[in-house]
């Protein structure tokens, strides 16, 4: 690999960091296009990293290894997969979207809010790209920071509140996993993570490692029953700092799983499936029907987040009962459908997020019972707001469909009551959403706020059509992203169901 590809990585981390940094610096002024320019140059920088991919292989590409601190085995090191890649394309494009979303809306110290989104996309492509334990590690929690500021000084009435809850009990999930690191270091005196992919452990080691990274991941993606701390958070945050949170942020726990878990505890993860998959289903059910009882918007689609996340820990845990029935191409299917549902949520939680936030900015209310007939007054948005609405739904056609589809076409070769379980998910996504879309868009127009809206300017158009290309890209050819990941996901299947004890 040429020396260019191998500092591209390296470069979709710092620019936007260093951007970030100069955009605090150069004050308010000059933030919006400084940040914009920023978001678009890393945006451009990543590219490569999808078209130079090879689909072919399962090694990781683009790395790069730097001695850091050498007395303590810990080294710069990156490099990225077909389970990887995706996520920093996806975290880098909702950073350009996040930028144009806030450029009139954002009148109290742009700089430091514009800001705080470049450090913060930079830190998370460093999560996706980390191949060192301790990098990772840092990365994962430094992410913490300008997430904490942006809902602390940006965020609604209760931002304190939801600010502090969210940082502890991420934080506190993540301690574990530093020890369960810092425990494997001893074990194999590295902390490389393909190198800790490799050690023998036994099954009380590897029983208690996955239980610590059970609490770390299962807190970030937000599972149940560690997931109250997301409406709060949601609800709270300001639009670009709940689309990013719902977008990229919560991958973070799914990622986690399949590049920690599974690889390194792989006979705890198939003890453990049956628990995992219990908490997947009432993630997908229960809070189906607690997104049917809401009233503010944005709690809702903040609850159907960690519904469809359901799916993605199903679909990554429901792969050790098909080993055991020797299905492989099913363990593939379900493992692909949860990458799948990740990167499709990114793009329509963000969108129906940012949706909410372009009626908030006119209305000033998230309540549903206060709109009603949007569609008479804002026909263009209307049109957006139900596509994004039937994407989430899991439409055919869209990309909310295609994920789901593989997980549950990958339960029904494990078991009928898993399968039909998970299915209720279209029912229960159509219900909620529907129930929102008729309230708010359709209807006679429901009072003199609604009647005196504007539609759209061409800054909003372009943010959501922009997610909306993609939504459809994905639910038609869904092959553009299935083929990145297929070669990474065999090897982790393959490396999976050859047990160690």
């Amino acid at each position: 690999m040429n020396e260019t590809n191998s500092i591209l990585l390296s470069l979709t981390i710092w620019l936007p960091i260093i951007g970030g940094f100069l955009v605090l610096g150069l004050g308010n002024a000059r933030s919006r296009p400084l940040a914009l320019g920023v978001s678009v140059l890393t945006f451009l920088v990543s590219l490569p990293l999808f078209f130079g991919f090879d689909k072919t292989t399962a090694a990781m590409q683009f790395t790069q290894n730097i001695a850091w601190l050498p007395s303590f085995g810990i080294n710069y090191t990156l490099g990225i997969d077909g389970i990887s890649m995706p996520l920093i394309i996806l975290t880098t494009l909702i950073n350009v979207i996040v930028v144009i979303s806030a450029w009139e809306v954002i009148k109290d110290r742009p700089a430091m809010y514009l800001g705080s989104f470049q450090i913060m996309t930079g830190l998370m492509v460093g999560v996706f790209s980390a191949l060192d334990a301790i990098l990772f590690y840092i990365f994962f929690e430094a992410t913490l920071i300008p997430m904490f500021l942006i809902i602390g000084i940006w965020g609604g009435p209760n931002r304190v509140y939801a600010t502090i809850k969210f940082f502890l009990y991420t934080f506190l999930g993540s301690v574990f996993m530093l020890v369960a690191l810092i425990y494997l270091y001893t074990q194999g005196q590295t902390f490389h993570i393909l190198g800790m992919h490799m050690l023998e452990l036994g099954p009380r080691q590897q029983f208690w490692i996955f239980v610590a990274f059970f609490l770390a991941f299962a807190v970030k993606i937000p599972m149940w029953p560690v997931h109250t701390w997301l409406p709060d958070a949601h609800v709270e945050a300001p639009t670009a700092g709940s689309a990013v949170l719902a977008a990229i942020m919560l991958k973070m726990g799914g990622y986690g799983f399949l590049r920690f878990s599974l690889p390194i505890t792989p006979n705890a993860s198939a003890n453990l499936d049956g628990f995992m998959i219990t908490l997947s289903l009432i993630a997908v059910v229960y809070i189906g029907f607690v997104a049917l009882a809401q009233r503010d918007m944005k709690k809702l689609i903040a609850y159907s987040s960690i519904s469809h996340m359901g799916f993605v820990t199903l679909g990554i845990f429901i792969a050790f009962i098909l080993i055991e029935k020797g299905d492989t191409a099913g363990v593939v299917l379900g493992i692909e459908g949860a990458i799948m549902q990740m990167v499709s949520h990114g793009f329509i939680s963000a969108a129906m997020f940012l949706c909410v936030g372009v009626m908030y900015d006119r209305v000033h209310s998230r309540e549903i019972a206060d709109y009603g007939g949007v569609i008479n007054t804002m026909p263009v948005f209307g049109a957006f707001m139900v596509f994004f609405a039937m994407a989430n739904a899991g439409l055919p056609g869209t990309s909310g469909f295609v994920g789901e589809f593989m997980v549950i076409l990958a339960s029904f070769k494990t078991n009928f009551w898993i399968a039909f379980l998970a299915s209720l998910t279209l029912i229960l996504g159509a219900g909620y959403t529907l129930w929102m879309v008729k309230r708010v868009i359709f209807g006679e127009i429901g009072n003199d706020k609604v009647a005196a809206l504007s539609d759209i300017n061409r800054r909003e158009f372009w943010m959501l059509a922009a997610l909306a290309v993609f939504v459809l890209l994905l639910g038609i050819f869904p092959n553009i992203l299935a083929s990145v990941m297929h070669a990474s996901v065999e090897n982790l299947v393959q490396h999976i169901s050859i047990s160690k004890y």
